[in-house]
């Protein structure tokens, strides 16, 4: 099997795709974390996953148990109306009861799951404690999960103990059937954990320890191990998932395929993150960032309409002389024919973001308008690339948002997401560290939008004039918070050597601005 250290960012990015689709809601946010176990927190719209690496085996096995514990808390949000905390013994028997009613009610529209639940439950039954290493009361909570999940125990425990597990585990799944036949919900189900709680004899508020796998995280089992394990679940969940070949559910062939995509993907993305790092300029990790929060779905379906026959690639055009005669033109006044005209978008364009703190007051709708900006140019298929720059630990970043040979996507969306307006505006600073990659790729445009008056201007002239000698075009948008101040620093910025100057005092002018200067 390859061995490769899959990126936190292509992971986010699919398991972000995979939840939305699964559980239908577009507004879901993924994170990964180390400092907790994997959960839904149906209030934030968010799932936390554990990292693959805490998890056991090699590195397609840890991914299969990373997807299918994301599809179990993507049937969570579609499914469940709560989820309670594992910490205590109520909270703990409930989840585990509605993991079995969301797995059931998931089966019905996504059967292709089948194998992958199974190779889940193997994995999960491995990473459980041994009954010996559980005390007190807990032991039972802890017999009762594993009987009443995957049908086994891993250990001894007291012969009038496993009576009353036996008793709860029966009352349990008829709770479940129950739920299902009848369309009952979470409140439902939790009306009858007190039932359960009496059968076990043991207290609500009962504290369960963390399960932590008997293993060494990271350590694989042998094929024959795991071959053992998986014959022991494929029969005792044969009742709820039918019969299913244990070596079939091994080889994964169904999601290796995805998985391989996956590999060869971030493979790309580590080349591509390479000649960015060599010459100090930085690309954002990702981090606890809700990229939703900048998308203006009103002002990026206006733009989107507004030039979506730059999109087909025809413009209907009115002349002396043409295809076709327009009456109504006619009578107006105006050219009385009309032509298709072929449009098509070959310039390549480097857009540099101003990120001092000047912009900080404003970031949000700042941000709002060049992700509709970016959203458009990705829509009409233009070559661009995306940088930033601000001001951390007193000394500037330039960071890298979306590089020309990167698609734009809600992994770029959340580098744009995180940057923070800080410091001063040190352009020339910031050109000279942008300078190799420009001299490589060669733009027609380098736009550069900023808000405010730059820290060394001969520095910025003597830059440009290194851009223009590369024969790439020097392009300047002015940001205002009024149309005089925007004006004003528009004809500040012609004289530091840029051929073209703009200005908005509106930010939700940017894209019209920036898709105004592309030739066509």
């Amino acid at each position: 099997m390859q061995a490769i250290q899959l990126q936190n960012d292509s992971l986010v990015e699919i398991a972000t795709f995979l939840v939305r689709r699964w559980s239908e809601n577009e507004n879901i946010i993924v994170e990964i974390s180390d400092k907790t176990e994997t959960k839904t927190r149906l209030n934030e719209n968010k799932v936390i996953l554990t990292p693959m690496e805490k998890r056991i085996g090699n590195d397609f096995q840890k991914y299969r148990q990373f997807r299918t514990s994301l599809w179990y808390e993507a049937m969570r949000i579609k499914y469940c109306k709560k989820i309670l905390s594992d910490d205590h013994a109520f909270g703990f028997i409930l989840n585990a009861m509605e993991s079995q009613r969301i797995e059931k009610l998931g089966r019905k529209i996504w059967r292709g799951m089948d194998e992958e639940i199974i190779f889940n439950y193997t994995y999960m039954l491995v990473a459980r404690p041994q009954l010996h290493t559980v005390y007190g009361k807990a032991r039972i909570v802890e017999a009762f999960y594993q009987y009443f999940m995957f049908g086994a125990l891993k250990g001894e425990i007291q012969p009038s103990d496993f009576e009353k597990i036996k008793k709860a585990v029966v009352f349990a799944k008829s709770i479940v059937n129950q739920a299902i036949e009848k369309k009952q919900n979470t409140d439902w189900i939790e009306k009858n954990i007190t039932e359960i709680i009496k059968i076990l004899d043991i207290d609500s508020l009962l504290t369960i320890p963390i399960s932590l796998p008997f293993m060494k995280a990271g350590m694989a089992l042998s094929e024959e191990e795991l071959l053992k394990v998986l014959k022991i679940i494929s029969k005792n969940k044969e009742g709820d998932l039918g019969t299913i070949d244990p070596k079939s559910v091994i080889k994964g062939e169904d999601v290796y395929d995805e998985y391989k995509v996956l590999l060869d993907e971030n493979k790309k993305t580590e080349n591509k993150g390479l000649a960015t790092e060599t010459i100090g300029i930085q690309i954002p990790s990702i981090r606890n960032v809700d990229e939703t929060t900048i998308y203006d779905m009103s002002l990026i379906n206006g733009l989107k309409t507004k030039f979506k026959e730059w999109k087909t690639g025809w413009k209907e055009q009115h002349l002396s002389s043409g295809d076709e005669f327009d009456e109504e033109n006619y009578i107006e006044g105006n050219e009385p024919f009309f032509t298709d005209i072929k449009k098509s978008i070959k310039t390549k364009i480097v857009i540099l973001l101003d990120h001092s703190s000047s912009i900080a007051s404003d970031s949000i709708e700042y941000k709002k308008a060049t992700l509709a900006l970016c959203e458009v140019l990705s829509f009409l298929k233009v070559k661009f690339a995306v940088y930033a720059f601000s001001t951390e630990n007193r000394s500037m970043v330039c960071w890298s948002i979306k590089p020309e040979n990167v698609k734009w996507n809600s992994i770029t969306a959340k580098r744009l997401t995180q940057i923070v307006a800080n410091g001063s505006t040190p352009l020339a600073e910031v050109y000279d560290k942008m300078f190799p990659i420009l001299q490589s790729k060669r733009p027609d445009i380098f736009l550069t939008l900023t808000d405010g008056e730059p820290a060394d201007p001969d520095a910025v002239r003597n830059m440009s004039k290194s851009f223009k000698n590369l024969g790439i075009s020097m392009v300047a948008l002015g940001l205002g918070p009024n149309t005089v101040r925007a004006i004003t620093i528009a004809n500040n910025l012609k004289h530091l050597g840029y051929e073209k100057t703009m200005a908005v005092s509106r930010l939700k002018d940017i894209p019209n601005k920036v898709i105004g200067i592309l030739d066509v």
